[in-house]
């Protein structure tokens, strides 16, 4: 995948992270909020996976 995927894909995740959080919150669903945490942690790490590859990619392009 490529960074630009990847940053896609963890903002995504993110955004239903928070939206499951929600729905859990307001319907008093424990699992369903606690899923919602979880899927909103991936998408943190996948945009961390993707800055770092553009990093990697960016430093590797000026040598």
């Amino acid at each position: 995948m490529t960074s630009g995927t990847d940053k896609m894909k963890g903002n995504l995740n993110e955004a239903m992270g928070k939206t499951k959080q929600g729905l859990g919150e307001a319907t008093d669903n424990e699992r369903l909020r606690r899923e919602g945490e979880h899927q909103e942690i991936r998408g943190d790490a996948q945009q961390i996976k993707g800055d770092a590859k553009e990093r990697v990619k960016r430093n590797v392009d000026d040598l």
